[in-house]
């Protein structure tokens, strides 16, 4: 198959980002639903289908060109009040999303299914459907109020369209007869409208018919509000000064003068809306949540202190240029100290400017991680309304930065856990409220920066883990024997979820219950050098902790040596290194240990962790390292000193070896291997995970 060519990739990488505005804007719009729709909402939903279309259409993606457009006519209904904001209108345009994702992926890749063409048809006729379904008749309030006709008549279709809704929720309309000057009105009539909107809807704005002076230009502004004149005159009233700016840098545009007329009195109530039939969309199989291309937005601030950095580099490299002349003609009256000297200098300013281009690399690498946390939304409102459940999902944290590719990696094992706490999690409401909670659960995700890492957590506050259930199946799986099980505590038994093909599940659902799933989250953290952690308590709900390192690019580490070989410790996760005499090393249930600061801490000599030859030592360096409220002491024989390193993957069967995330080079044409964390962490503090199948 071959890889897209340039204009496809740009296409898709436009494309995509449409998609996820449009995406998060039908999650605003279904926050409201059983409300009026929020009118810049809805119009903002329907550029973006126009847009896409559009674009599909410049690039000949004809299929994403037909839907978009049966997706913007359901729109364009929606936001002239032609169709109601029903559960079937956002079910179908929720679906739209999804299938206009799975049609970008497939342009991506270069092919086309039978499947998604199918359909891609019948998601068509459905848009057209609930389009064409007509909206309630009701008397017309705008031929009540005695508009003149020549006023009436340049309204457009939807200007009517939200002066009946404004009329129809009781709302008083206005007219603000604003003038200004020439030379910056645009700038003042946008201040305007930004003072109006606290208080009312801006509904059109015209030239007014009373024109101003021959230096300025003047404005009719119709405005719904249920603010008194006082209200509305507060908003209107002060000095230039007084008004709120689009920007702290643009010029404050002078509002001359502005007049409040009534134009309607609010007399009549909200016209309710019937409640809408539910609406159940075919279940379909979860596609990937990832990002259909690497492309990153980057602020061009951010490139030009990229290219700051470069242009003082080539300066560095222009100075040592000149010191590796002159060292290699030896020129007199240039002392070997005072080149010496000018050698050191130059090196210290190659580091620091090096350190500053590998800072501003990094925030280029970093994107925020609401670009997934916003899909998974999506994903909820899905998942739940096939399982007939009622769920609120609050997402915290969505401003959190991590680095793109580990991003990217987290879409589906947050995918796994989110569909898990809906599927095992959330109780049926029914269960609920007899169980004494509220009607609605609550799936809950969150991020927060703790250091060198994030923290993501996924929780929600359903049943819990049955853990005599866990037991049970550990029993029935030969995955424990009734001694072993006996010793195990209550956290170690949890823990269990996490081996592969377990599953709690009496019976196999669309979602889940095969015993796939956790076993791969854990899989694909250990891949990034993160970490999982889970808690429950039997009918609180359950959470998942995950612990990850902010980038894998390019890291600090700290250099070691054992048994004569080097390894590379992640520096972000060292806390400490201290020294242990032999005789201080204790053993606690099979496992060594040593007493810090009054807490006992667990060690693992990383010579025999590798099968490398010991030799006796009356004294142990030893690196404490941590993540998440984990603590591990690996015991080596040197420190060699903390590098800048760059983690490249291991290939073929090595790239599964415990304890090894992947080489590295240290610029002495030494390969060594860096050391994995938290797969340590996993191999040496919770060994129950690595109970093998009978």
């Amino acid at each position: 198959m071959k890889p897209p060519g340039k204009g496809l990739s740009e296409f898709v990488a436009e494309a995509n980002e449409v998609l996820d505005a449009l995406g998060r804007n039908l999650l605003a719009l279904d926050e409201r639903r059983g409300q009026e729709a929020d009118p810049d909402l809805v119009n903002g939903v329907f550029r973006s289908a126009h847009s896409l279309k559009g674009l599909a259409g410049m690039f000949g993606q004809d299929r994403i060109a037909t839907l978009a457009h049966s997706a913007e006519d359901l729109l364009d209904r929606l936001r002239l009040g032609k169709a109601e904001l029903s559960d079937p209108v956002l079910d179908a345009l929720v679906e739209a999303v999804d299938v206009l994702q799975a049609l970008l992926a497939e342009a991506a890749r270069g092919g086309e299914s039978p499947e998604l063409a199918e359909r891609v048809k019948d998601l068509s006729g459905r848009l057209a459907a609930v389009a064409a379904a007509p909206a309630p008749p009701t008397a017309d309030p705008l031929d009540a109020i005695g508009l003149p006709p020549e006023v009436r008549a340049v309204f457009t279709e939807y200007e009517e369209h939200r002066l009946r809704e404004n009329l129809r929720k009781g709302l008083g309309l206005w007219k603000v007869r604003a003038a200004f000057d020439l030379a910056d009105f645009d700038q003042g009539l946008a201040r305007l409208n930004a003072q109006l909107k606290p208080v009312g809807e801006v509904v059109s704005t015209l030239p007014s018919a009373e024109p101003g002076d021959g230096s300025g230009i003047a404005f009719d502004l119709i405005v719904g509000s249920r603010a008194r004149r006082e209200e509305l005159e507060t908003a209107l009233a002060g000095t230039p000064g007084k008004l709120t700016p689009l920007s702290e840098a643009a010029p404050k545009a002078p509002l001359r003068s502005a007049r409040v007329e009534r134009v309607a009195p609010p007399d009549t109530d909200i016209a309710r809306l019937p409640d809408p039939p539910a609406g159940r969309p075919n279940p379909e199989p979860d596609a990937s949540l990832r990002s259909l291309t690497q492309t990153v937005r980057v602020d061009i601030q951010k490139l030009d202190a990229l290219m700051n950095s470069v242009g003082e580099l080539l300066l560095v490299k222009a100075n040592l240029s000149a010191l590796a002349e002159a060292a290699r003609s030896g020129a007199p009256g240039q002392p070997t100290k005072s080149l010496g000297q000018e050698l050191a200098r130059e090196s210290r300013s190659l580091e620091r400017k090096l350190d500053e281009l590998q800072k501003g690399i990094l925030e280029v690498r970093m994107v925020p991680l609401g670009q997934v946390f916003d899909k998974l939304a999506r994903l909820v409102r899905r998942i739940a309304r096939e399982r007939h459940k009622e769920i609120d999902f609050a997402i915290d944290g969505g401003e959190v930065e991590l680095d793109k590719l580990i991003v990217e990696e987290l879409s589906d094992p947050l995918m796994h856990l989110i569909r898990n706490a809906i599927d095992h999690g959330i109780e049926p409401a029914e269960d609920r409220v007899r169980a004494g909670k509220e009607r609605r659960g609550v799936v809950a995700l969150g991020a927060y920066q703790k250091g060198n890492h994030v923290v993501i957590s996924v929780s929600d506050d359903g049943a819990g883990l049955d853990v005599d259930r866990v037991r049970e199946v550990a029993l029935e799986k030969g995955l424990l024997t009734a001694e072993q099980a006996a010793l195990l505590s209550r956290r170690e038994l949890m823990n269990l979820v996490f081996l592969p093909g377990f599953s709690t599940a009496r019976a196999v659902s669309e979602l889940s219950g095969r015993g796939v799933g956790l076993d791969v989250v854990k899989t694909n953290l250990a891949s990034l050098s993160g970490i999982i952690d889970l808690e429950s308590e039997r009918g609180r709900g359950t959470t998942v902790t995950l612990t990850l390192p902010v980038t894998l690019a390019i890291i600090r580490a700290l250099v070691v040596s054992v048994s004569g070989r080097t390894y590379a410790v992640p520096l972000n996760s060292v806390l400490e290194i201290i020294s242990v005499a032999s005789d201080e090393v204790r053993t606690v249930e099979r496992r060594e240990v040593v007493s810090l600061r009054g807490q006992t801490l667990p060690l693992t000599r990383l010579g025999r962790l590798f099968g490398l030859p010991e030799e006796p030592r009356a004294r142990h360096f030893v690196v404490v390292v941590g993540l998440a409220q984990n603590r591990l002491g690996l015991t080596v024989d040197e420190l060699l000193g903390q590098q800048d390193i760059v983690v490249k993957p291991l290939g073929g069967r090595l790239k599964h070896i415990p304890g090894i995330s992947g080489a590295t080079d240290l610029g002495n044409r030494r390969t060594v291997l860096v050391l994995d964390v938290g797969a340590l962490m996993e191999e040496v503090v919770a060994p129950e995970r690595r109970v093998e199948f009978s």
